[in-house]
Order: C-alpha cells, then structure tokens, then sequence
C-alpha cells in the first residue's frame, strides 16, 4: 500500500513555477466604474476551432466575480509596458492607462496583441477559477514581448522567423 504525499506548500509550487517564463498581458473588463484591468500571466490558447482561451484568476482577486461573466480582453503586453504590468497588479502610480476608442470591450492602446473574448465557461482550479473566453476578435503589432520569470519581468526579443504559417 503506497503512503499519501504531502502536498508542497503554495510557497514552494511558487518558487518552482517561477522559473517558467511566460508572457505578460492584463485582462481588461468594463467595471461599474468604467475600465478595470488585472494583470495575468497564466493566459493559454484552448482551441482554434472554435477560438478559445483560458485565463486563470485568483479567487480572491477583485476581478473575480466580474470576470467570470462578463467580456473581456486579453492584452499580451509588450517589452515597454512593464509600468503598465504593474500598474494593473497594484503598484500606485506606476502609469496611466489609455483605453482604445471604439473598441467593443475595454482595451489597452497598442498592446502586443490583444484578444477579445465573450464568456464561454468557467471551472473550478482550486483557489482560482479557470475562465474560458471565446474570440471575437484580435489583433497584433511587431515589438518585443514583456516577460516574466524568477518572479521578475525581462524581455524576448522579436525573432524574424516566426511559425505563424505553421499554425
């Protein structure tokens, strides 16, 4: 008969999960108040057909309740939007947004690319609901993405051969 492990401690899942680099972006929403926004780097692609994707966000986040009904927007920062990054996860003054006009959900200008999505379902993952968004619409610039790793923000540079065409 096998021995039940212990869980590691959310402390430890953190410091190794640290050293996966992902890209950075902020999901947008249309508050009460007007534009609202969190930063996220947990954001994959589910499916092309249909287009959807997946963002995780924290149960405890203030964003929470809202975002699991409501459209939203996913904006993959670029390298020169790490003040915008922090602004969204809280830090006082770290930048102002500006919001596209015209756009159907709240949107960053001249995101990386962004990606906007109607609610399509949420799941339970535990301390975080996994929110799943099917696209309606999107869009991408060239420029260097913002990353994250080590629990600090770095940078990838735009590589010119890109696999797009393989997709």
């Amino acid at each position: 008969m096998s021995q039940a492990l212990a869980p590691p401690s959310p402390g430890a899942l953190r410091a190794c999960m640290s050293r996966f680099a992902t890209g950075v972006t902020v999901v947008t929403y249309a508050g009460e108040e007007g534009p609202r926004g969190a930063t996220m780097n947990s954001f994959t692609s589910v499916s092309a057909d249909p287009a959807l994707v997946v963002v995780s966000v924290a149960r405890r986040a203030r964003c929470h309740d809202q975002l699991i009904d409501s459209s939203f927007c996913v904006n993959i920062l670029g390298a020169e939007q790490e003040p915008l990054a922090r602004l969204f996860a809280g830090a006082q003054g770290a930048a102002e947004p500006r919001w596209a006009a015209g756009a159907r959900v709240p949107r960053l200008t001249n995101p990386l690319a962004w990606v906007e999505c109607e609610p399509w379902r949420a799941y339970d993952g535990g301390d975080h609901t996994l929110v799943v968004g099917r696209v309606t619409d999107l869009g991408h610039r060239d420029g260097d993405a913002l990353t994250y790793a080590w629990s600090r923000f770095g940078t990838a540079a735009e590589s010119t051969d890109g696999i797009e065409h393989l997709i």
